[in-house]
């Protein structure tokens, strides 16, 4: 009961902190709510002291202007060169700002309201006094207008920072759906999910973490489907993120995780647009990190592991018979090597009579026993695999045929390893291909089943794979059962499991994860002939 009550004030403490910085537009960033340090009267003064706070940097750009004809005021724009877009500066502030003989009625105001309601031609602009929040809007990449007699000044819009275009995704290939991927621009990648999903509830809350990086971080949901539970724990474990910077999406992770000591994520990640908008749509809240193409989403299902958003634009015959292939290679890569080693060592039994034969000859006059071969072949698969993936992509897929051809012929012709073993190790190879998101637990689950086939057997197989189903069985995401609907049985859950059924067939969103907003679509949408006349 009192851990319950410190998470609620824990939980009210935050959200009146990023008070403010919370909003359901995509197009500007949020700064920090502090009042302290208002600007003075004097404009050499205020220019003094912003220039000071950003440090005295050579490409911070302070430029002297002169408003109107006959009253010339002083005035004067601070922004960073290369953070903001230098032609919207030049067009639409300094030109308006020097070309309109018009501003002498400054002189009656000495306010910014009228520049901003009369002259200048920028859609986001706003009046700001706390010299705390200037020097954040600069950073982000504003422009910053100051004038003689003024205590304060207009944030101008003006980001304009290079970025890379809209690309094809590089981890995750799809062959009939969306050819697009988010880019480490956060206004853009909002942009990408806001065109799939074209809804008035559509919301995004934007906070600044990492007190050195002031990394923008967004979490976007849709509030008429979104738990307000999930919503809750998702702002909470957000707001406890006290560090000096964040990199990436990898760092808001490994923060925010249910089981940091688990070799299975509890969070996914997916650079595709389309994959992002369907967890939302179900019910899920996603977290994108400024400078990062890859967006968080949560809570996440281990079922999830061997789905992809092909499956949803196959038939489902063919999509279930994937699913079941994948789940197949999953335990090919983390039961091969275990199951080698058993056989040989234990169970020789089981193995066909001119196999076994086959087997025991090549085994002939080798120095090392089946165990230590399958540690050293996985060890250096594993190595080889780290080369091809730093490397750089032509060098990397000579390093990986010449481990394949050269490295493992002339292992079998030396006597160290048999022609079984580098087969085995090649199956497992391919197998882990094929689920990319568990390709680490499956490396991690691989050698731990080997260490229990060494000791036991298959006794020791079944025994690690039992311990394996009650840690997935015990974990959870936000929240919800990691191994649902499997474990809680749900059978509404099952409809889009390892079998695949019709889309028409699938009525409601995940129970597990949206609790009261389950209606997806209405029935009676199956595919019909026309009547006959």
């Amino acid at each position: 009961m009192f851990n319950f009550f410190l998470k609620q004030l824990l939980l009210r403490k935050t959200l009146h902190e990023n008070k403010g910085l919370e909003e359901n537009t995509h197009g500007n960033g949020n700064m920090p709510n502090d009042d302290s340090g208002d600007l003075f009267a004097g404009l050499e003064e205020n220019v003094n002291q912003l220039v000071n706070m950003l440090g005295n940097s050579t490409d911070i750009v302070v430029r002297e202007l002169v408003i109107g004809h006959e009253t010339e005021l002083k005035a004067v724009l601070v922004y960073i060169s290369g953070l903001v877009d230098s032609k919207i500066v030049n067009e639409n502030i300094i030109l308006p700002l020097m070309g309109n003989p018009n501003l002498q009625e400054i002189s009656k105001y000495k306010t910014v309201s009228f520049l901003k309601s009369t002259i200048l031609t920028v859609g986001i602009v706003r009046e700001e006094k706390s010299m705390h929040r200037i020097v954040s809007s600069i950073l982000s990449g504003y422009t910053v207008l100051l004038l003689d007699g003024s205590r304060e000044v207009l944030l101008i819009d003006t980001v304009g920072s290079v970025q890379r275009d809209i690309s094809l995704p590089t981890s995750e290939s799809s062959v009939r759906g969306p050819q697009e991927a988010f880019i480490e621009n956060l206004a853009s990648n909002l942009v990408l999910l806001r065109k799939k999903i074209q809804n008035q509830n559509f919301t995004v809350e934007t906070m600044v973490l990492g007190k050195q990086s002031r990394t923008k971080v967004s979490v976007v949901y849709l509030k008429n489907i979104v738990n307000p539970d999930l919503l809750d724990e998702v702002r909470y474990r957000l707001g406890k993120i006290s560090v000096d910077a964040i990199l990436g999406s990898g760092y808001i992770e490994q923060y925010i995780e249910d089981a940091p000591f688990s070799p299975f994520s509890t969070i996914g990640n997916t650079e595709k647009p389309d994959v992002v908008a369907a967890k939302i749509l179900e019910g899920r809240a996603a977290i994108i990190v400024d400078g990062t193409p890859f967006v968080l989403t949560v809570p996440r299902l281990m079922i999830e592991n061997f789905q992809t958003a092909e499956d949803y634009y196959s038939r489902p015959y063919y999509a279930s018979f994937i699913r079941l292939l994948r789940l197949a290679a999953f335990f090919i890569s983390i039961l091969s090597p275990a199951v080698y080693v058993a056989l040989t060592t234990f169970h020789q039994e089981l193995i066909p009579t001119p196999l076994l034969i086959t087997m025991a000859a090549s085994r002939e006059g080798k120095p090392l026993p089946a165990v230590v071969e399958v540690l050293i072949m996985g060890v250096v698969y594993e190595i080889l695999r780290e080369a091809g993936v730093r490397l750089p992509r032509p060098v990397g897929s000579a390093i990986s045929i010449v481990g394949a051809l050269v490295v493992g012929q002339a292992a079998v012709e030396a006597g160290l390893i048999t022609a079984p073993m580098v087969i085995v190790t090649a199956v497992t190879a391919i197998a882990t291909f094929v689920v990319t998101p568990l390709t680490d637990a499956a490396v991690l689950l691989r050698f731990f089943l080997i260490f229990t086939a060494s000791i036991l057997g298959g006794f020791g197989i079944v025994g690690g794979l039992l311990v394996v189903l009650v840690h997935l069985c015990s974990l959870r995401s936000f929240g919800t059962p990691y191994f649902s609907p499997f474990a809680p049985l749900n059978f509404n859950g099952l409809k889009d499991s390892i079998i695949r059924m019709p889309l028409w067939t699938m009525l409601t969103r995940p129970t597990m994860i949206t609790w009261d907003e389950t209606n997806r679509q209405k029935a009676g949408f199956k595919p019909e002939p026309p009547d006959e006349e």
